[in-house]
């Protein structure tokens, strides 16, 4: 158990006046049985109208809509969250589990990922947990960390193919691999202690509770991860979202710091 200090600042510049902008922010941790929020402090510029609420998967999000002309919008919220505080979290709306079972979006499989899985030849014996942990160790083996050769829209057929990319794309390929497995699979954003970026993960659900497994660096989740959002894939968990009049060209900045906070 660990408390984590965590701040997550974003900036968008934009190369003409936005005049008008309606927003959603997906960056929000919030408690479950794993994790406590103890602290937190959020921070919108300009500013403009807000309210937060809950997205159809459960997710917390800011939404609001700045009308004061702007060529720079910036988010950064800081707080404290007290990890590990269990392994596993409980399946709380068994309605939904459906979008959890089958290929989705960046999630669809492609002959590459089905020849792999049948090369790995996962036997039956396995708890869905073992299976689970079993197909993260093999994708660590035979996929690569690699920056700027994929991006928000590779799926993880694509990624596969290229055989390396970034946390979205072993956490997509393990949510591909799950699924076709039989086990259900989300697709999780949030922080990692010392990482300097957000973070992807993925949950299996194994005997109605969901275990966190990080593939990209093989391990189980466990006091060093902050939860902020889950979904199908990434497109459900994506931090920022807007509409906007005017502003041209955007540039993004991102700065991500998750230390551990002693008492």
């Amino acid at each position: 158990m660990k408390s984590l200090h965590f701040d997550y600042y974003m900036e968008l510049e934009y190369s003409q006046p936005v005049r008008k902008c309606h927003f959603t922010i997906k960056c929000i941790p919030q408690d479950t049985s794993r994790q406590k929020v103890e602290r937190i402090s959020i921070e919108v510029a300009p500013h403009g109208s807000m309210a937060q609420g809950y997205d159809s998967f459960g997710n917390k999000q800011l939404f609001g809509c700045v009308e004061e002309e702007h060529e720079r919008f910036q988010y950064h919220i800081e707080g404290v969250v007290r990890t590990g505080l269990a392994d596993w979290e409980p399946v709380e709306n068994e309605n939904i589990l459906g979008i959890y079972r089958y290929p989705h979006g960046l999630t669809v499989p492609g002959e590459g990922l089905k020849a792999y899985l049948e090369k790995l030849q996962v036997v039956d014996r396995r708890s869905d947990f073992e299976k689970g942990v079993f197909l993260m160790h093999s994708l660590y083996r035979d996929f690569s960390y690699e920056k700027n050769v994929t991006d928000v829209t590779t799926t993880a057929e694509q990624a596969w193919q290229l055989g390396r990319g970034v946390c979205q794309d072993y956490a997509h390929i393990l949510v591909t691999l799950c699924r076709m497995e039989g086990i259900p699979a989300r697709y999780v954003t949030g922080m990692l202690i010392a990482e300097g970026y957000s973070h992807a993960w993925v949950e299996i659900m194994c005997g109605h509770k969901w275990y966190g497994l990080d593939p990209t660096n093989d391990l189980i989740v466990a006091d060093g991860h902050i939860r902020i959002g889950v979904g199908r894939d990434a497109a459900d968990c994506l931090i920022n979202r807007g509409i906007m009049t005017g502003g041209g060209k955007q540039t993004q900045k991102i700065r991500v710091l998750v230390e551990e906070k002693y008492d």
